[in-house]
């Protein structure tokens, strides 16, 4: 299984593009049930944490933040076009960061600040990503569902 296929064109998984197909701005912003996140700080979220591991396979030293809060940005209606193509460029940036064999073993330098992730590779951050991605694209569809907006009007797994 390549990392395009842990990313993007998952099969085990919705694909990203399926579970955020069709979401307009007022659909991200709206809390279907009090105490749950929006669909758009979810994708916020996931987003944010995408990005700054991206950022360290490639030399970054951003630190980690002090609160988890800090990893869950507001995101208001008028962002939402923005973030999501922020997102998909970000998936893009991984996918070709997961082609470039020769990178996929190499350590994470400076390493993370966070002992479970000190050890990672480049592979490792990937494959983190894909799983955390899933996760959270498990929870925009369950909200996805509360809304009535689910499966998309083109379609897509049910079950």
């Amino acid at each position: 299984m390549s990392i395009r296929d842990l990313l993007v064109d998952t099969f085990v998984h919705i694909p990203p593009a399926h579970a955020l197909v069709d979401l307009t701005a007022e659909d991200a912003t709206r809390v279907p049930a009090a105490g749950l996140h929006t669909i758009g700080a979810i994708v916020g979220h996931m987003e944010f944490w995408q990005a700054w591991l991206l950022d360290r396979c490639e030399g970054h030293a951003t630190p980690m933040v002090s609160k988890a809060a800090e990893g869950w940005p507001e995101v208001p209606a008028r962002d939402w076009v923005h973030l999501l193509g922020r997102y998909e460029g970000g998936l893009a940036r991984a996918t070709a960061l997961g082609e470039d064999a020769d990178r996929l073993d190499q350590r994470i330098a400076p390493a993370i600040e966070f002992a479970p992730l000190a050890n990672y590779t480049v592979r490792d951050v990937l494959t983190h990503i894909a799983q955390h991605n899933s996760h959270h694209l498990g929870q925009i569809i369950l909200l996805r569902q509360l809304m009535g907006r689910w499966p998309p009007p083109q379609g897509s797994w049910t079950w």
